[in-house]
């Protein structure tokens, strides 16, 4: 019942972004922007409740409908919190297409992303190329 918004590719991507925003490659590309931004200071245990919370939502959730999250108990030192809202659901078929908010606030800047999942009910979401 994983999040499978190739939940994988998504949390390398972040692992990737928070990587380079913690490297001086980051400010040799570009990216130094992401500096002090929540995604800078997520870790994999504050990515994996980040996750657990969107799966969640996806589940339970209806449209406009937000849960609320943070990494307490993940040894991360920074708070990180932020809510989870899925949104725009399209139903065709046996297919579940549904955007999701995902919003993360720590020392006081916020991030958010709206992906495009799909699922086909069995609790496997899966991330729309666009």
């Amino acid at each position: 019942m994983s999040l499978h918004i190739h939940t994988r590719a998504a949390m390398l991507l972040i692992a990737c972004v928070v990587s380079l925003a913690e490297s001086g490659t980051a400010f040799a590309i570009n990216l130094g922007f992401l500096r002090n931004t929540p995604i800078s200071v997520m870790r994999q245990r504050d990515l994996q409740v980040l996750n657990d919370a969107a799966r969640l939502a996806l589940d339970t959730k209806e449209d406009g409908e937000s849960l609320d999250w943070d990494n307490h108990g993940t040894r991360n030192p920074v708070r990180i919190e932020g809510t989870v809202t899925p949104r725009d659901t399209v139903k065709e078929g046996d297919q579940t297409c549904r955007k999701i908010t995902l919003v993360a606030v720590a020392r006081g800047q916020s991030q958010s992303w709206t992906p495009t999942v799909c699922g086909k009910g069995n609790g496997q979401w899966e991330l729309q190329q666009r």
